[in-house]
């Protein structure tokens, strides 16, 4: 695992973007095609609005893989992941070798995760680009997360710590109008990406970073799983790294 500590967080992204284009150039060079995750929430706003700026990266050859979403939320609804990929990513991009996003208005959930699970059992990862949660979430995958199911896709229960968190990041009115509920890639299954690139600004963030990174491995703080991976790259602002001792 490799830390790298950036003055602000516009320089944080900066690196981060870059640091993703470069994997994915030396992807597609070698296997002509690559299969991307990408993640929401306002710590990847500013790496994505620097990724889609890539005039030198063939996004014909990209796959686009959904990372989580929240159930029964409309894809029009201001705080739909789904929305802020297709607004801000999917339309900005020439157009992608594939988009599975996360149809967690579907009837059945637990039919939509079977569904993706299928999809995604056909392509092996070779970057994700994700966050940690103030609770040190992975996805939305809450503690004390299931480090065990093989599962690619699972439908999980939101905490209060998450739900205040998309609060207090201004996506909804009130805490009764954030879902209890959301469809989230598994946290095995992120893991299977070749390449992780984790996106952290923001001081309240920092304890959440402490934990996941220089804590133990436990599912009590689900980011700390990141420990294991042979290829994860962890970008920080000096605020969100503002509690790490090493």
């Amino acid at each position: 695992m490799k830390i790298s500590i950036h003055p602000t967080p516009t320089q944080m992204a900066a690196a981060a973007a870059a640091k993703a284009i470069q994997i994915l150039q030396r992807t597609i060079a070698r296997q002509d095609s690559a299969n991307l995750i990408l993640a929401t929430g306002a710590s990847q706003f500013a790496m994505l609005a620097d990724l889609v700026r890539a005039e030198s990266l063939d996004w014909s050859k990209v796959a686009m893989f959904h990372l989580d979403e929240y159930i029964g939320l409309d894809a029009k609804h201001p705080a739909s992941f789904r929305r802020y990929l297709r607004e801000q990513f999917v339309e900005k991009v020439a157009p992608l070798r594939a988009v599975h996003f996360v149809n967690a208005d579907a009837p059945d959930p637990y039919a939509e995760c079977r569904r993706l699970n299928v999809v995604l059992a056909d392509h092996a990862i070779d970057l994700a680009l994700v966050g940690i949660g103030e609770n040190g979430h992975l996805a939305f995958n809450d503690p004390p997360a299931d480090f065990e199911t093989e599962d690619a896709y699972l439908v999980v229960d939101l905490d209060e710590a998450c739900r205040r968190q998309q609060l207090g990041e201004g996506w909804f009115g009130s805490l009764e109008e954030v879902p209890t509920q959301a469809i989230s890639m598994g946290i095995r299954q992120i893991l299977k990406s070749r390449h992780i690139i984790v996106t952290v600004p923001d001081e309240r963030k920092a304890q959440a970073v402490k934990d996941a990174l220089e804590g133990p491995v436990t599912n009590a703080c689900p980011a700390s799983i990141l420990q294991t991976h042979p290829d994860a790259a962890i970008f920080l602002d000096t605020f969100a790294a503002s509690l790490l001792t090493g």
